[in-house]
């Protein structure tokens, strides 16, 4: 009896103990996600290290929990390039060094081969362009710097990456008044009109992107829907590396994507023949990156037909120029009768 007495005794204390322990450190009975929502709302508030120490506490309770596991490898990963910031004297460098490290982020994803977590991801983005953000205001001022294109481009990239949609417009399309032919600018500006649902300015938008400056276009940066189930269905096909954005315009065509078309003044047509011109020639002479060269080519073909569509140009012109598609691939050509 004194046995089972004692025993309830040091369970009560127990109890107890652990609820004390709860109150101290935020940790419920209710599983990690409170914790895990503490951590991200310390995240969103760019507070990596609090972030970091609550799940510390949460990984020593919950140990097997994919998401917490997942969390705190990519809080200590951006804690790890947060250091590095000291090494930098300017706001602008430091805020172009964080956005560096968003695509070597996603590189350690892959990596680490953990299932993602979306919250988890969605908080980290807060705190990495917002962070960015910050350095990048500090520059950005009230003089001349409101006129310096690649500054606006990055901080049009903050805050599309923060969900600020009206912000990142307005920044972006100053910027390509400067970057006119620049894929990444375009591109950007196109994700932004996409996610703004404004379906037909960003489809010109990003046609125009993709024949500009395809190897520009940064398409693991791309969020809207429009643009990511295009790039996915190429990728399907077995497309891959720098060869993807030089096929994603030809499909995008194809599948009716990217369908929206500008006419061309003379001197664009000008330019675009110059440019098929020089591509011909290119590709005769049997480069190492004809396989990039092709699509591009092909691209510019698609441009040409649409402008002797437009114009209502004699029909041979456009079977002719089909016959050279056909000639460097049959299967596009196939896909387009």
């Amino acid at each position: 009896m004194d046995a089972e007495i004692s025993i309830k005794r040091n369970a009560k204390v127990d109890a107890r103990e652990r609820e004390e322990e709860s109150h101290r450190t935020g940790i419920s009975n209710s599983g990690p996600q409170e914790l895990l929502r503490k951590a991200y709302a310390s995240l969103k508030n760019q507070d990596a290290v609090s972030a970091e120490v609550v799940l510390e506490e949460a990984q020593q309770i919950y140990f097997e929990d994919p998401e917490v596991n997942f969390a705190l490898k990519c809080v200590k990963w951006w804690l790890e390039r947060i250091k590095k910031l000291d090494g930098f004297q300017e706001a602008y460098d430091k805020g172009g060094f964080i956005l560096s490290q968003w695509n070597s982020f996603f590189s350690f994803l892959e990596r680490i081969g953990s299932a993602a977590f979306e919250p988890c991801l969605y908080a980290v983005r807060r705190f990495v362009f917002s962070s960015a953000l910050d350095y990048f205001k500090d520059v950005l001022g009230e003089g001349e710097n409101q006129h310096e294109p690649v500054l606006l481009l990055q901080v049009g990239q903050c805050y599309k990456g923060i969900g600020n949609y009206d912000l990142a417009l307005r920044y972006l399309q100053q910027a390509v008044r400067f970057l006119r032919e620049d894929g990444k600018t375009l591109s950007e500006l196109a994700d932004v009109n996409a996610l703004l649902d404004e379906t037909r300015a960003a489809k010109a938008l990003f046609r125009e992107a993709f024949f500009m400056d395809p190897q520009g276009v940064d398409l693991s940066n791309m969020e809207s829907a429009m643009i990511i189930r295009l790039r996915d269905r190429v990728a399907s096909l077995g497309i891959s590396g720098p060869e993807l954005p030089e096929w994603i315009p030809i499909y995008g065509s194809i599948f009716g994507t990217l369908s929206v078309k500008r006419a061309l003044r003379p001197v664009d047509l000008g330019r675009l023949r110059q440019s098929i011109f020089s591509l011909e020639s290119e590709i005769r002479s049997g480069p190492d990156n004809a396989r990039i060269l092709r699509p591009r080519l092909i691209n510019r073909y698609l441009w040409l037909i649409d402008h002797y569509e437009n114009a209502q140009e004699d029909p041979a012109l456009i079977e002719e120029t089909m016959l050279k598609i056909k000639i460097i691939d049959p299967g596009i050509f196939e896909r387009m009768r």
